[in-house]
């Protein structure tokens, strides 16, 4: 009877033994799988950051020439630039799609306006994207600036601005201080949804477009 109990006493430590062994390697290899898992997802995150577009310098945004972004000033086309760079010469005030005649107005001290051609993701130079078309309202960074009132320039004729007649019932803008090619004619006064709102002193009706479209002027 003795003999029978340590070998079954012995048979249940092997069995024991067994099990506890084949626990660990259980575990073990579960957490080995868990470990492999974990480092799968992340070399998966790597990749994938991987294949982000590079980032841009710093001045340029995910739109071509957006809101607040800078550009050069060049003889045949205008590159974007960090608006800290030397060569940054002018700041887009307003951005709109497609053509200038069929979308919103730049705003009043608008300097000029860029126009900006659609390209494909193909031929865009920095591979990030399509560009549509559509165009870039945009104000000098330093003087002078033709937009301002009485500037003599910019896409739109504003209040305080000065203008001279151009043959054919058509008026242009020109300096109101009298130092541009030609001499002031007539000075937009006041903005008006009617030519009836215009003052009696009125000479001239200048069409300005927005809400308040007709530009009553004076003589100079």
């Amino acid at each position: 009877m003795r003999g029978r109990s340590a070998v079954g006493v012995a048979c249940a430590l092997l069995v024991l033994l067994t099990a506890l062994l084949t626990g660990c390697q259980s575990s073990s290899g579960a957490a080995d799988e868990a470990a492999e898992g974990r480092l799968g997802e992340t070399e998966t995150e790597s990749t994938s950051e991987q294949r982000l577009p590079p980032t841009r310098p710093a001045g340029y945004g995910a739109v071509f020439l957006g809101v607040d972004e800078c550009s050069s000033f060049g003889t045949t086309s205008f590159t974007e630039v960090p608006c800290t760079s030397e060569r940054a010469a002018a700041r887009v005030v307003a951005r709109h799609d497609g053509k200038v005649g069929e979308g919103p107005l730049c705003p009043g001290t608008t300097d000029f306006v860029l126009h900006i051609s659609e390209q494909s993701r193909t031929s865009d130079e920095d591979g990030d994207g399509a560009v549509p078309q559509g165009y870039a309202c945009m104000r000098n960074l330093t003087p002078p600036h033709p937009g301002d009132p009485g500037g003599g320039g910019g896409p739109r004729t504003i209040v305080g601005d000065c203008v001279y007649g151009s043959g054919d019932g058509q008026v242009r803008e020109t300096p109101c201080d009298g130092e541009g090619k030609e001499q002031p004619q007539y000075k937009v006064t006041k903005a008006v949804d009617k030519r009836a709102k215009c003052p009696v002193s009125t000479a001239l009706y200048v069409h300005l477009g927005g809400e308040k479209a007709v530009g009553c002027a004076r003589p100079v």
